[in-house]
């Protein structure tokens, strides 16, 4: 358990605020440190006692005669500091501060809660908390909580931002049976985070599967980097609350607007290979699948049943998740024939038909298990009059220890004439669901893992030799100089010009005159777009003027655009205006980036155009760290990916040069971190390349 070894199996502890009276939280924590079977020293502290629940009491941490490890701290807010002071000068390692009145209530809360760490970082004291519930583990065994009980052992770590969530999860356990190797409420996360309990559980051999409920990731660049060792060995499952836009930092580009909070969260766990629950039921689905059931190496599913209609909705569901119906082999197909009525399907969903017996159900998935086709198996049953529930789930059983490689989830369709088959089925230990839905899904959480496991294993960055990061910052040392943060358009086009993609011809023009010899050299027909840091959208002030084919043309546009800026938007400083070539029509697309205070740059992907926000029809991805194949998956989840294939007889697009550019993007964003935000709108796709045609790009604010 790494460094935080001593805080799950301390060889002593002391409870500082511990009670000799029923209700109280110290009462709580110290009955339940004593109820749980912990075997090392107990320390009760309280100047105001001297026994507690057949201990001795001592009046402070420094009274205590021999060496303590942890301390529970459960003392009013103003006197925790104090206390912290005291288990420093004691030697104590580390501290579960249950307390609450810190940074939750408000500026004083945050002045006592900085305080507190301050002396943590001092004494060199490890802190869970404050206003924490506190931790669990079952196989030390420790309570070191004021929760109402202590969950049976198993193998999934539970670590919740929320105290409620932990103890309300807690309770359902004990209804459902499910074990658990760890507990831990993270209260307001001062010191130590989800991260640090995340690799704590990920060196703990009791755990297999890491579920955590966060509301926030205090340090995203360390939540990344341990996620993705973690993951390789073991499933780490998040929920993650708070997934509205309301909070969404404003932004002036398209990918600004588009690229929420929720989206960075949902793109770092891709990164890092970790599985994303969107329900608590979905959480605690794949916790059981995970905990005791193999990881399967492919996506073909079969189905067993003995009855039609479940079997159709599972088919459905397979499909819907992005799953395969497994195709089976002759010998399967043909030994089905041989084993089962002339009326049962043998095809997959195999149907048992309403009368299957146990034996029945074992010959059908004998032959469905021994498929190399099958990479795992969902068993529907549903209480018929000649279902035996019970003799099933003993098949079940035996079958899925001679065919330990493939998962075997199981759905017992009804209610009290299946329960104890279905107890049978969790003991040992085959996750078994009311519904097909649920069970498909948590395959497919399963499946995810395994593929993600595989893509994080073998990511290879993209690498760049050929671009020219001094251009990029003489262009921006030029925008600070003048105190912008916007870049002008042909500043922009340059900027990603030294990245290595292709842009529009064109350059700034100051004067009709200038504009009808950059057409001139450039060639007809062209376009002229207003250039001034006050305008974002030119075309809403006329700023814009299209297919113009002569000099005549241009040179009337030229004025009428500065006509046109001055009287919608008279305080405007125009710069000029930007003569671009004309492109021939191919696909639009937008890529984009806005950088996430936790994860960093964040990149946008799909189709553009001036429907970018109508269709939102977006993939998002960390820039950091991506890989080719990562790239190519991203723009595999989009409705352009098809319109790049080719679409109803189009010219395929050059798929390769736009993963490049992406590639591209993330390489200048993540050398550039003053780079804010940045939108490609439209990057035109070609059967023969990509060219950006408009480009934003915005910096961060220079601090005087």
């Amino acid at each position: 358990m790494g460094d935080l070894a001593g805080m799950f199996a301390p060889r002593s502890l002391a409870v500082i605020g511990a009670s000799a009276r029923p209700g109280k939280i110290g009462f709580a924590i110290l009955r339940n440190v004593l109820a749980s079977g912990y075997r090392g020293a107990v320390y009760p502290v309280n100047p105001g006692a001297d026994e507690i629940q057949g201990l001795k009491c001592y009046p402070g941490v420094g009274a205590i005669p021999g060496p303590v490890e942890m301390a529970v701290v459960a003392v009013p807010a103003a006197r925790v500091v104090g206390v912290a002071r005291e288990c420093g000068e004691k030697g104590v390692r580390s501290l579960v501060v249950i307390s609450a009145g810190f940074r939750e209530i408000g500026s004083e809360g945050r002045r006592r809660e900085k305080e507190l760490l301050a002396v943590c970082r001092e004494y060199g004291l490890r802190m869970l908390g404050p206003n924490c519930v506190g931790l669990m583990d079952t196989h030390t065994p420790l309570n070191a909580s004021f929760a109402a009980g202590f969950p049976r052992p198993g193998e999934i770590a539970f670590i919740s931002q929320s105290g409620a969530m932990l103890v309300a999860i807690l309770d359902w356990s004990f209804k459902v049976g499910l074990g658990f190797s760890k507990f831990v409420s993270l209260g307001n996360k001062a010191d130590l985070n989800e991260a640090d309990f995340i690799a704590a559980a990920g060196a703990d051999p009791a755990t297999r599967v890491i579920l955590c409920y966060i509301e926030d990731v205090a340090d995203g660049a360390r939540f990344l980097e341990v996620a993705a060792r973690v993951t390789v060995e073991k499933p780490v499952v998040v929920l993650k609350s708070g997934t509205s836009r309301a909070g969404a930092r404003a932004a002036s580009s398209h990918t600004g607007a588009l690229a929420g909070n929720d989206a960075a969260y949902q793109a770092a766990f891709r990164a890092c290979g970790v599985i994303r629950a969107r329900t608590m039921d979905e959480l605690f689905h794949l916790a059981a699948a995970f905990a005791r059931q193999p990881v399967p190496r492919g996506a073909n599913v079969a189905v067993v049943t003995n009855a039609g209609g479940p079997g159709i909705v599972a088919t459905d569901e397979i499909e819907r998740v992005g799953l395969r119906v497994a195709r089976f082999g002759r010998e399967t197909v043909a030994g089905l024939r041989e084993d089962l009525p002339r009326e049962a399907g043998v095809y997959n969903p195999v149907d048992v038909l309403g009368d299957a017996t146990a034996e029945r159900y074992r010959r059908a998935l004998e032959r469905v298990l021994r498929d190399d086709g099958v990479d795992g198996v969902l068993v529907l049953l549903c209480p018929t009059a000649p279902a035996q529930p019970v003799e099933t789930a003993r098949a079940i059983i035996d079958l899925h220890r001679r065919h330990p490689a493939k998962p075997l989830l199981a759905v017992y369709m009804g209610g009290a004439a299946l329960a104890e088959g279905a107890r049978l089925l969790r003991e040992a230990g085959i996750p078994c669901f009311t519904f097909p839905e649920a069970a498909v899904d948590a395959l497919s959480g399963m499946v995810k893992y395994a593929r993600r496991g595989r893509r994080v294993r073998g990511r290879t960055p993209l690498s760049f030799e050929d671009v020219d990061r001094a251009v990029v910052r003489e262009v921006l040392a030029g925008v600070r100089e003048e105190r912008r943060l916007v870049l002008l358009g042909p500043e922009a086009l340059r900027v990603v010009a030294a990245y290595g993609i292709r842009v529009v011809p064109g350059g700034l023009a100051t004067s009709a005159q200038a504009a009808v010899a950059l057409a001139e050299e450039i060639g007809y027909p062209v376009a002229l777009k207003v250039v001034s840091p006050q305008i974002l959208h030119k075309s809403d002030v006329g700023g814009v003027r299209l297919n113009l084919t002569d000099g005549p043309g241009v040179a009337a546009a030229y004025a009428g655009i500065v006509e046109s800026v001055q009287r919608l938007l008279p305080g405007a400083h125009v710069c000029g205006v930007e003569v671009q070539k004309m492109l021939p029509r191919g696909t639009e697309l937008i890529l984009g980036m806005t950088r996430d205070l936790q994860f960093g740059p964040v990149l946008a992907f799909g189709l553009g155009g001036v429907y970018v926000n109508l269709l939102r029809d977006v993939a998002f991805r960390l820039a950091r760290g991506l890989g080719r194949r990562d790239i190519g998956a991203m723009v595999s989840e989009t409705r352009a990916f098809s319109l790049l294939r080719g679409y109803r007889g189009e010219r395929p697009a050059d798929l390769p040069a736009v993963v490049e550019a992406i590639g591209r993007v993330a390489a200048l964003v993540t050398d550039f971190p003053e780079i804010a935000e940045l939108d490609i709108n439209p990057l035109v796709a070609y059967p023969d390349g990509v060219v950006a045609l408009d480009v934003k790009i915005t910096v961060d604010e220079v601090k005087s």
